[in-house]
C-alpha cells in the first residue's frame, strides 16, 4: 500500500531520471499494484496562487479495457508541474479520451478566504473522487488524507501526481483548466499579468499589487509579503 502523507502539507518532491515514456509505464504500474479495475486520482491546482480559483480534478482510470493505443496517447503522462504548456494541452484531451469519469470544481477567492485553504481544499479533492468513484474501484488523493470530506474509501499518497496515472491524470485536468481560466481573466483584470502567471506570485505580480493593489480575484487572506507591504486586512 502507498506511504499516507501528512494531513497539512505536502513534501518536497524529488526529481525522477525516468525518460518520459518509462516514467509514464512506472505510473500505470503503481496503479496497477493495486490489482482492481477501477483507480480513481484527484489532484488540485492553484493551491500556492496569491489570485485566482482553486482547481481539483478527479479521474477515473478502467485498466480492465485500457488499450495499448490508449497508453500511448497518454505518452508522457506525468505531474503536471514537471509539464510544459504545450505537453499539457496535448495532453488534456487524451486524459479525457482515456478517462471513463472525470470530475472538475472551482473554489473563489472569496470562497476561500471565509473557510481557509486548506478546508477548501481538503472538501474539493473529497468532493470530485466521491464523483468519479466506482464500487470496487481504489480511490488515491494526492498528498493529503481527506478524512469524513470524502465519502469513498482513499488512500493519501505522497508525491502521488509523480506517482500514479490516475492522479497524474487528474492534477493534468486540475492545471490546464485552472490556466485558462486565468488567462481569459486576463483581459477582464489587466495589469496583474495574469496572462503570464496564472495568479501565481512573481517579481512582476507582486509589483503589481504593490502598485494597483488587488482585484476581485486575489485571496485577502494567503500570507504574501506582497499583502502584508499594503497593509491588508486579513479577513
Amino acid at each position: 500500500m502507498p506511504e499516507r502523507a501528512p494531513a497539512e502539507a505536502k513534501p518536497k518532491r524529488r526529481k525522477s531520471r525516468r525518460p518520459d515514456g518509462r516514467r509514464t509505464a512506472w505510473l500505470f504500474r503503481f496503479d496497477q499494484q493495486f490489482g482492481r479495475r477501477f483507480v480513481a486520482g484527484a489532484d488540485e491546482a492553484g493551491r500556492g496562487s496569491l489570485a485566482g480559483p482553486l482547481v481539483a480534478a478527479a479521474v477515473l482510470l478502467d485498466y480492465g479495457c485500457m488499450t495499448q493505443e490508449t497508453r500511448r496517447t497518454l505518452a508522457g503522462l506525468d505531474d503536471s508541474k514537471r509539464k510544459t504548456e504545450e505537453e499539457r494541452e496535448r495532453l488534456y484531451p487524451a486524459v479525457l479520451a482515456a478517462a471513463s469519469r472525470v470530475a472538475v470544481t472551482a473554489r473563489c477567492a472569496g470562497g476561500i478566504d471565509s473557510r481557509g485553504l486548506h478546508v477548501t481544499n481538503l472538501d474539493a479533492l473529497g468532493d470530485m473522487l466521491g464523483r468519479v468513484a466506482v464500487p470496487g474501484a481504489v480511490c488515491l488523493s494526492d498528498g493529503f488524507r481527506l478524512g469524513s470530506r470524502c465519502r469513498v474509501e482513499h488512500e493519501a499518497v505522497i508525491e502521488g501526481d509523480a506517482r500514479s496515472a490516475a492522479i497524474a491524470a487528474a492534477s493534468v485536468i486540475a492545471k490546464v483548466t485552472r490556466d485558462r481560466y486565468m488567462r481569459q481573466a486576463a483581459d477582464r483584470y489587466p495589469g496583474w499579468d495574469f496572462e503570464t502567471n496564472v495568479g501565481y506570485s512573481s517579481p512582476q505580480h507582486r509589483d503589481a499589487i504593490q502598485r494597483i493593489g488587488i482585484c476581485s480575484l486575489h485571496r485577502r487572506s494567503f500570507a504574501s509579503t506582497a499583502y502584508s507591504q499594503l497593509e491588508l486586512d486579513s479577513a
